[in-house]
């Protein structure tokens, strides 16, 4: 399961051209810049994180990050292996443990257990996707909306299909596949199910950790307008190696440099910072001179 919940961690193309199953998620392209408005209660959420650092020993994995999430902003956190991305997330969803602070809608993160955060609002995917593949997408989703149900039963049992699970379905494109094993659908479908996943547990804030990656051109670019679409009710942090698709679909950019935000800013800022070039993209004689 692709939340931060306890749960434990084959790809079979549908026919639809390109290695893109035949259901995918509508395209819509681009979204009203970041209002920061909550449509529901009519105010800001906003994930405050300051100086919040992570030690292994002795070694700062995060040291000292000060960062800003907003609602209805795509921010991307990139930066070379080891800059301390993903150890980032791990605190800010209670698997690591970090100092300093963390506050989204008056309570610290880094006080409270994954289960209790996962609760509050904030979800997250991982690098491979976790999905239950020997059940049912239905079920799948069925399960994660289990977050809200004070008692654990089937959707056979209750003999109705939730309303919020029928709407993540159809907003991840997956609404033909309802009943379609998990284990079999194409890598693209298995991250939109993991998307749908976090949606049905109403994430406010998603961390998806490299959602694109293996994915074929055009499944980036209906991963890229589905997360377009669902971005104006909450924040959507990505981890992505991608240049393309962050340069594509980003808002915001923040770059991570040996455990500390290097720079921060649009892409167009983040293209032209000389130390970013240098430390995270290598400067054009650089590249030259190891061809």
């Amino acid at each position: 399961m692709s939340e931060a919940s306890g749960t434990d961690r084959a790809s079979a193309s549908e026919p639809g051209g390109d290695g893109v199953p035949g259901a995918q998620p509508p395209s819509v392209n681009g979204v009203s810049e970041a209002s920061g408005t909550d449509r529901a209660s009519g105010t800001e959420d906003v994930l405050d994180v300051r100086k919040l650092t992570v030690d292994f020993d002795g070694f700062k994995a995060v040291n000292g990050v000060d960062l800003t999430f907003l609602q209805g902003r795509l921010h991307f956190l990139i930066g070379p292996n080891g800059a301390g991305k993903t150890t980032l997330v791990d605190a800010l969803t209670g698997l690591v443990r970090g100092s300093g602070e963390a506050v989204f809608r008056d309570r610290d993160l880094l006080t409270m257990k994954s289960h209790k955060i996962v609760r509050h609002g904030i979800g997250r995917t991982f690098q491979t996707a976790t999905v239950f593949e020997r059940l049912s997408v239905l079920q799948n989703l069925d399960i994660a909306a289990g977050v809200h149900r004070r008692t654990i039963t089937s959707i056979f049992a209750r003999g109705k299909v939730p309303e919020r699970v029928e709407e993540a379905l159809e907003t991840i494109g997956l609404t033909s596949l309802a009943h379609r094993q998990a284990g079999i659908l194409a890598h693209g479908q298995k991250q939109w199910l993991e998307v749908g996943m976090l949606l049905v547990q109403d994430a406010k804030v998603m961390f998806l950790d490299e959602t694109v990656a293996g994915m074929s051109a055009a499944e980036r670019e209906e991963t890229g307008d589905l997360l377009k679409r669902i971005v104006a009710d909450r924040t959507i942090v990505v981890i992505e190696h991608d240049m393309e698709f962050m340069r594509r679909y980003a808002d915001f950019v923040t770059v991570m440099h040996s455990g500390a935000v290097l720079a921060e800013g649009t892409v167009a800022e983040i293209q032209a910072d000389e130390h970013v070039q240098q430390v995270y993209l290598g400067t054009v004689t650089e590249v030259a001179a190891r061809a």
